[in-house]
């Protein structure tokens, strides 16, 4: 009987080390779990402090950015609330083309459910801008998280296998406002830190497309400073 009785106690006792070493493997791996979750929040903290502190930048309705630009606000979905360049450092501008007109662009950044929206768009025709979020804010316009917060995203009306959007008008008056825009930032200009849609790293884009005069424009937009 005892050498019966030992089996069930040896057993006992391995089952109860398995146990353990199970016990301390899941709590190890939910110490670090929390460990890296505690510094996202704190690196999340640190980034939004202003909200806490009482200084976040004063915001009034309909203003804009850049002068003579029509305020037509994208939906609060399409965009997140920031206060860049304070809590993200503003360091490139992104070229779009929306493949579609000025008007349904509009419409498309106004839907809840369309997810994204870029900071301006402007309108071939004449070159009119529109501002849809501030430039404080961090808009889902590249497709990328991390260039989503240190950009501001443009969209000119037209298809990027349509070269006859590209109007003289359209280009002088986005040349005024990236020029604009770099001189709030320190942005240089240069291709390095104005860039297309398709140069976002992990995005699979052709806007603004083959037809874009990227000499041209860079020329355009360093004539617009000062």
């Amino acid at each position: 009987m005892g050498q019966h009785s030992a089996e069930p106690d040896r057993g006992d006792r391995d089952e109860r080390r398995r146990r353990l070493t199970r016990r301390t493997l899941l709590a190890g791996g939910a110490a670090g779990a929390i460990g890296v979750g505690g510094f996202a929040a704190r690196d999340t903290l640190a980034r939004w402090w202003w909200r806490y502190s009482g200084t976040e930048t004063p915001r009034e309705e309909g203003e804009v950015d850049h002068p003579g630009a029509e305020w037509i606000p994208a939906s609060s979905a399409n965009y997140r609330r920031a206060s860049r360049p304070r809590d993200y450092a503003i360091d490139r501008v992104v070229i779009h083309m929306p493949e579609a007109t000025y008007p349904i662009t509009l419409r498309v950044f106004q839907d809840p459910g369309h997810g994204a929206a870029a900071h301006y768009v402007l309108r071939s025709d004449d070159g009119h801008v529109a501002q849809l979020a501030r430039e404080l804010d961090v808009a889902y316009h590249a497709g990328n998280r991390a260039f989503n917060e240190r950009s501001v995203g443009i969209e000119h009306e037209g298809w990027a296998d349509d070269p006859s959007y590209l109007t003289d008008v359209m280009y002088e008056s986005s040349a005024r406002l990236v020029a604009g825009i770099c001189d709030r930032y320190g942005i240089p200009i240069d291709r390095e830190h104005i860039v297309g849609h398709n140069e976002v790293p992990e995005v699979i884009r052709t806007c603004p497309g083959p037809h874009w005069d990227w000499d041209r424009y860079l020329e355009l937009v360093r004539g617009a400073v000062g």
